[in-house]
């Protein structure tokens, strides 16, 4: 999961956008409202009313937008997982428990990469993800030799 540090390609013609780049994405939500506010509360994310109504959302970086949908299932089982990038997975995790989602694989499963991963309000699958630096990887290293694994503690209160 490191970054890819290949060449970028150059936008196309007819969009501005790089070939290859995810650039939408689409998350079903029984309820929109609490859905927005959860990744609003969680990872900073704008969200606005589209021209036809539907609530969309521009991701921390403004460079992914996507849509709410009402009218499909949940990705509960990981197929396709979208990571999010986060500053530090473990203050993230413990964000989305506060904001009513929970953590279903906690960190430490994917070392020495740092990585949870967590089910929205809706139960949609995702995935956090943190950059391993030198640091980080020893501190996460540290925290499950100590006690299991990070953020098992978060998923038990998640539970309750």
């Amino acid at each position: 999961m490191a970054q890819a540090r290949g060449r970028g390609k150059k936008p196309s013609a007819s969009s501005g956008l790089p070939h290859g780049k995810i650039c939408y994405i689409e998350i079903p939500a029984f309820d929109v409202a609490k859905s927005a506010r959860f990744y609003v509360g969680v990872f900073g994310w704008k969200i606005r009313t589209r021209g036809d109504g539907a609530t969309a959302f521009d991701d921390a970086t403004g460079n992914v937008s996507g849509a709410f949908v009402r009218l499909r299932r949940p990705s509960r089982r990981p197929g396709a997982l979208v990571y999010v990038s986060v500053d530090d997975v473990s203050k993230s995790a413990k964000a989305v428990v506060k904001h009513g989602g929970k953590i279903v694989q906690p960190i430490g499963v994917d070392a020495p990469e740092i990585t949870a991963r967590f089910a929205d309000p809706t139960g949609n699958v995702f995935g956090l993800y943190q950059d391993p630096t030198p640091r980080a990887v020893a501190a996460m290293m540290r925290k499950l030799r100590k006690g299991g694994g990070v953020g098992s503690s978060v998923r038990s209160r998640a539970a309750k």
